[in-house]
């Protein structure tokens, strides 16, 4: 059978598959800085005898040919970005780049399907149609590595009927996937406000505007735009996560930045958040004396799993990995480019569990301590070959 001579390939290239793994965590690069990662997957695609292309400049894009190429085509991607955290771990293969690291898995992702190839195309004569592999930039970052490679054409020629992608989940045990049909993940824009007045002495704020003091109270009521404005039953988040101004103990800064996040599950509120929050932030700064800049950089949209193609691929997941070990993905606020594909074509965004905590592997991504139970691999790449196999 098909499903256990993947079983059995994934077994058997797991070893090889965790020092890619351990290589390219120890060899991070930052969103649209892909460049010795991109050049070690086309050299491992190239020894595998897979053909392949570039696009969005670090972007690789290949096609493995079944029986029948032209009977269906299903793309399979991975991400390969990492995040600009300091690396904690006290491990071998921690990473040599100070700065960058491989935070959220993208270094697993990639290794998955590097590990799907291998197998798809050593058992080519046994499945029909196309599987376009997409290793993709720029996850992490705006505009978002996926609008990119879909303006370079990944989406054409061929044109797959499907796309799917698996992320590592630190909540979901070892040996467990997820999925969920519908909206998955949230919509996701950047906001950045400069408060501005002409500064002044600390001894005598009423000669100016204190942009600290404004800047702050601009933090607190922007909370109000999600507290009372938006439908309890939609979720939403703003956050402000970076506030930056003055440099001494007794100077009223001339200028204050503050950078954020907002997410939102409706695209109609979504939009609508976006013109409370820039009234908000212009009339509290007139009212207290300054000017505000807003700018509110528009991102990835919402992700949102193909109902068919989801049921499909969670049926067929419960065949390979035994219906115990699949559960429903719960709705997150987080956000994911992988967004821009399912705006176009059916898509199945799921989750791969990592966790492991007897051994302590228990840290959320996004932090420098995060890492994973490495056999989650051997579940991972083949998967991913069983779904592009099979769907």
């Amino acid at each position: 059978m098909l499903k256990e001579k993947i079983k059995d390939l994934a077994n058997k290239y797991l070893d090889s598959s965790i020092a890619i793994r351990r290589h390219l965590h120890a060899h991070p690069e930052l969103s649209y800085k892909e460049f010795e990662t991109s050049a070690f997957i086309q050299a491992k695609l190239a020894e595998m005898g897979i053909p392949f292309q570039i696009m969005a400049t670090t972007g690789v894009v290949a096609l493995i040919k079944g029986k029948n190429p032209d009977s269906r085509i299903v793309a399979l991607r991975g991400d390969m970005d990492a995040l600009p955290i300091f690396e904690e771990n006290n491990i071998s293969y921690k990473s040599v780049n100070d700065g960058v690291m491989h935070a959220c898995g993208h270094d697993v992702h990639t290794t998955c399907l590097l590990g799907a190839a291998k197998i798809l195309h050593e058992l080519k004569e046994e499945w029909e149609g196309t599987i376009k592999l997409i290793f993709q930039p720029g996850e992490e970052k705006n505009p978002g590595g996926a609008s990119l490679m879909i303006k370079d054409g990944v989406l054409e020629n061929p044109a797959p009927k499907g796309i799917i992608a698996l992320h590592v989940h630190p909540g979901l045990p070892l040996g467990q996937l997820s999925f969920r049909s519908g909206r998955v993940m949230a919509s996701a824009d950047e906001i950045y406000i400069t408060i501005k007045s002409k500064g002044g002495h600390a001894a005598a704020p009423h000669l100016t505007a204190d942009t600290i003091l404004i800047a702050s109270q601009i933090i607190v009521s922007l909370q109000q735009i999600v507290s009372r404005n938006n439908n309890p039953t939609t979720p939403s988040v703003l956050s402000i996560c970076s506030f930056h101004g003055g440099n001494t103990t007794n100077v009223i800064p001339s200028e204050v930045k503050l950078m954020g996040t907002f997410r939102a599950m409706d695209e109609t509120w979504r939009y609508k958040a976006h013109d409370l929050i820039k009234q908000q932030v212009l009339g509290m700064a007139t009212a207290m004396g300054a000017t505000a800049d807003i700018l509110i950089d528009v991102g990835y949209p919402a992700v949102d799993n193909d109902e068919i193609l989801n049921e499909s691929a969670r049926d067929l997941a419960g065949i390979y990995m035994g219906p115990a070990n699949i559960s429903e993905t719960e709705m997150r606020m987080g956000a994911e480019d992988f967004g821009y594909y399912t705006q176009l074509i059916p898509g199945c965004f799921f989750r791969l569990g990592v966790r492991n905590e007897e051994a302590g592997i228990i840290h959320n991504v996004h932090t420098p301590v995060f890492n994973i139970d490495e056999r989650a691999i051997e579940t991972g790449m083949g998967i991913m070959a069983w779904l592009g196999a099979s769907l």
